[in-house]
């Protein structure tokens, strides 16, 4: 029986054609990615594949599916763009593919038409029940704020969610961090004039 090869970088054509930016995320901007996203089945497996590299054997285990269901989803993500083969090994005389995310994460192209909403539908798709022994935090303000006090809070919250968290499921179990300031649909009141006796 023949030992395990080490594995071989593979190159996939299609990663050359998605767009990322400076920071290695891709823009999500075309209708394929979007509904390539929006099946749940394929939203748990690209948070799977933002662990490590997998293959299909591996992602089937992990999501309790068949191979051939896995392989036709891993090959809906490929076709958009969004996961990329990386790398080939021979293994007992076959041979394995790992499969990859096409970018470190993903970002919404401003232009994109779909907004914001997309990203609370995955993250209301993958949030758990809440339970007494579950540390979870979920809260709505609003805040009134000059165009620079808004520019300073949106850079914290980039800065916040750009840092480096373990992504190790040794580590612990995931938890999902979603941020969102939005120009929000709220009046104003006017002021109180307390001293108006016309009312």
């Amino acid at each position: 029986m023949a030992e395990d090869q080490p594995p071989t970088p593979a190159h996939d054509a299609d990663q050359d054609e998605a767009r990322r930016d400076d920071e290695g995320h891709l823009v999500l901007s075309s209708p394929e990615q979007f509904k390539a996203l929006g099946h749940p089945m394929r939203q748990r497996m690209v948070n799977v594949l933002r662990q490590r590299p997998a293959t299909l054997r591996q992602l089937a285990g992990a999501l309790g599916m068949s191979k051939g269901t896995i392989g036709y989803h891993v090959r809906v993500l490929r076709e958009a763009g969004l996961v990329r083969l990386t790398e080939t090994r021979r293994v007992r005389g076959g041979t394995e593919q790992y499969f990859a995310l096409a970018g470190k994460s993903f970002k919404l192209d401003r232009g994109a038409e779909v907004g914001p909403e997309f990203l609370i539908n995955a993250a209301l798709g993958e949030m758990l029940p809440n339970a007494p022994d579950r540390i979870s935090h979920t809260s709505l303000r609003h805040l009134w704020l000059t165009e620079d006090e808004a520019r300073a809070l949106d850079l914290r919250l980039r800065a916040l969610a750009a840092e480096p968290h373990p992504a190790d499921p040794a580590h612990g179990e995931a938890y999902g961090l979603l941020l969102s300031l939005f120009p929000a649909d709220v009046p104003n009141l006017p002021p109180d004039d307390a001293a108006d006796p016309s009312d």
